[in-house]
C-alpha cells in the first residue's frame, strides 16, 4: 500500500513484532480488481439453512455463470442445486480431516423462520470461518423482514443484520461480510450484486445490508448478456459532477473502463483538469456552477441535444467548509447545503421533468459516513449528506421506467484532500474500521459502477457505506 506509511511499517519484519506486542492494528493489502480478473479467485463454499432455502438454486446458477470453483456440504438441497446448475462442486465435510480453505462463504438463510432456527448460522460458520482466506468474502442471503411472511420470521430475519455486522468486525485480514436481502419474486436479480460482492471490486465495502427488489418488481435483465462482457456499460452515457479530480475523476475512469461515454462537469476554475481527464477518456465536458439558477436547464439541454439523453447520473460534486456551528456564518452553512444537496435535487428534477434520463437509467448520489454518524464541526456537511440519503429514500418509490436511485456513503478515502489533514487525525481516521486502513477513490467508483450496471435494475433505494466498516458510530 504505497499511500499508507503506517501499513508499510507495521508489516515490516521489525514492525510486525512491535505491532503484535503492542496490540497495534496491522492492515493487509486488499485484493482489488485488475483487468482480466475472474469474479472470484478461489473456492466458494455454498450452504443453506435447513428447510425451504429459496435462494440456494439461483445463487448456484450465478456461481456457474461466473465460472467459480465451488464446494458444498453433503446436505440437500444444496447438493441438488449445485448439480442442477451444472456446478462441479467439491464436497466439504467439517468432520473429515483436511485443510480446505475458501475465498468465499455464502449461506442462504431465507429458511430461518423463527429465532430458534438462528442456530443454523453457528452450524455453518463455526467450522468454516477460520478457513476463510485473506481478502475473503462472506455473504448471507436473507429476506427483507417486512416481507418475511410472519412476525416470527421477520424477527429472525432482522437478527441476520446484527450477526453479519458483528462478524464483519471479527474476520480480519481484509475479509468482508455482507447481508443481501432479496424480496420474494426478485430471485433472478441476484447476479450483479453477488458478482460485485464476491469480487475484489468490493474491497472496502463490509458490514452492509443490500436490498434487492424491496421497491417492487422491475424488468429483469439477463446478466449473461452483460456482465460476462468486459464493458457492461457499452453504449451508455454517464454524467458525473465534480469529475476533474479525486473521487469524481476515478468514477469517470471506472465508468469509461466499463464502456460508458462520460460527460464530466466541474466549476470553471477546474476547467483545465476536467478537459484533460475527459479528453483522455474520449468523453465530453461541461464547465458551470451547479448552484446557478439555470444550471439544471443547461445540463438537461446539453445531455439531450448532444447525447440523446443520459443513462447514468452521478451527483459527486461537494464541499465541506468545516466549522463548529457556533462559528458558522449563514452564508457558509447555506453554501454547503446548496452544493451538496439542493443542486442534486434541482438537477434530478429537471432531468426527470424533461425525460432526459433513459429507461432503466441510474441516479446515484454520493453521501458520506458523516451523514449517518455525524462529525465534529460538520453540521452543515452532515446535514447535506443525510439529506442525500433522504433524497434516495424519497425517490426510490417514485421513479418511472425502471430508473433506480441509490447512494454510496464513503468513509475515510485517501485523496489530496485527506492528505492535508494533520497526521495524527489522519491516522485515527484511517484505523478505526475493520480494515484498519483508508479506502481508495477506486473503491467508491467500483460501488457506483455496480449500481450503474444495467443488470442492477432491482437494486433500488440502497445506501451502501464504502468505509471498511467503521468501528464506531455506524
Amino acid at each position: 500500500m504505497p499511500t499508507d506509511t503506517y501499513g508499510q511499517i507495521v508489516n515490516s519484519s521489525v514492525g510486525r513484532f512491535v505491532a503484535q506486542r503492542a496490540g497495534l492494528p496491522r492492515p493487509v493489502e486488499l485484493d482489488r480488481h485488475a483487468p482480466g480478473d475472474p469474479v472470484v479467485r478461489g473456492c466458494v463454499l455454498l450452504g443453506a439453512a435447513p428447510g425451504d432455502a429459496r435462494l440456494v438454486a439461483p445463487h448456484a446458477r450465478v456461481l456457474a455463470s461466473a465460472g467459480a470453483q465451488t464446494a458444498t456440504s453433503l446436505e440437500e438441497p444444496v447438493r441438488s442445486a449445485a448439480a442442477a446448475a451444472r456446478l462441479d462442486a467439491a464436497v466439504f465435510n467439517p468432520a473429515a480431516p483436511g485443510d480446505q480453505r475458501f475465498k468465499a462463504l455464502v449461506f442462504d438463510a431465507t429458511a430461518i423462520a423463527d429465532s430458534t432456527a438462528l442456530a443454523a448460522l453457528h452450524a455453518f460458520f463455526h467450522p468454516t470461518i477460520r478457513r476463510l482466506q485473506s481478502s475473503g468474502r462472506v455473504i448471507v442471503l436473507g429476506t427483507p423482514p417486512a416481507q418475511a411472511g410472519s412476525p416470527r420470521a421477520a424477527t429472525a430475519q432482522r437478527a441476520l443484520e446484527g450477526f453479519t455486522r458483528s462478524l464483519g468486525k471479527e474476520v480480519g485480514r481484509g475479509a468482508t461480510v455482507q447481508l443481501v436481502e432479496v424480496a420474494p419474486g426478485a430471485e433472478d436479480q441476484l447476479a450483479s450484486t453477488v458478482r460485485f460482492l464476491l469480487s475484489p471490486r468490493s474491497a472496502y465495502v463490509s458490514g452492509q445490508v443490500v436490498r434487492i427488489g424491496a421497491h417492487g418488481e422491475q424488468k429483469a435483465v439477463d446478466i449473461t448478456t452483460l456482465d460476462d462482457l468486459s464493458e457492461p456499460l457499452a453504449g451508455k452515457v454517464a454524467f458525473v459532477t465534480g469529475a476533474s479530480r479525486g473521487i469524481g475523476e476515478e468514477i469517470a475512469r471506472v465508468l469509461h473502463r466499463d464502456g460508458a461515454t462520460v460527460v464530466g462537469l466541474d466549476v470553471p476554475q477546474a476547467a483545465d483538469g476536467l478537459v484533460k481527464v475527459m479528453r483522455e477518456l474520449g468523453g465530453d465536458w461541461l464547465t458551470l456552477d451547479i448552484t446557478a439558477p439555470d444550471a439544471p436547464q443547461r445540463i438537461a439541454q446539453h445531455l439531450a441535444e448532444k447525447h440523446g439523453g443520459v443513462d447514468i447520473v452521478v451527483h459527486n460534486a461537494g464541499v465541506t467548509l468545516d466549522k463548529k456551528l457556533a462559528n458558522q456564518t449563514p452564508e457558509r452553512f447555506g453554501t454547503v447545503l446548496e452544493i451538496n444537496l439542493r443542486a442534486p435535487e434541482r438537477i434530478t428534477a429537471e432531468l426527470l421533468k424533461q425525460k432526459v434520463i433513459n429507461p432503466n437509467g441510474r441516479i446515484i448520489g454520493v453521501a458520506s459516513i458523516a451523514g449517518i454518524a455525524g462529525n465534529l464541526g460538520q453540521t452543515s456537511y452532515a446535514a447535506s449528506k443525510a439529506g442525500v440519503i433522504g433524497f434516495v429514500d424519497s425517490l426510490a418509490h417514485e421513479l418511472p421506467q425502471g430508473i433506480t436511485i441509490n447512494a454510496v456513503a464513503p468513509g475515510f478515502i485517501i485523496t489530496q484532500m485527506t492528505a492535508a489533514v494533520p497526521f495524527a487525525t489522519r491516522e485515527v481516521g484511517q484505523r478505526l474500521n475493520a480494515m484498519a486502513q483508508g479506502g481508495l477513490p477506486v473503491d467508491v467508483a467500483e460501488t457506483i459502477a455496480w449500481y450503474a450496471n444495467p443488470a442492477s435494475t432491482s437494486v433500488n433505494g440502497n445506501v451502501v457505506r464504502v468505509c471498511g466498516q467503521m468501528m464506531l458510530g455506524a
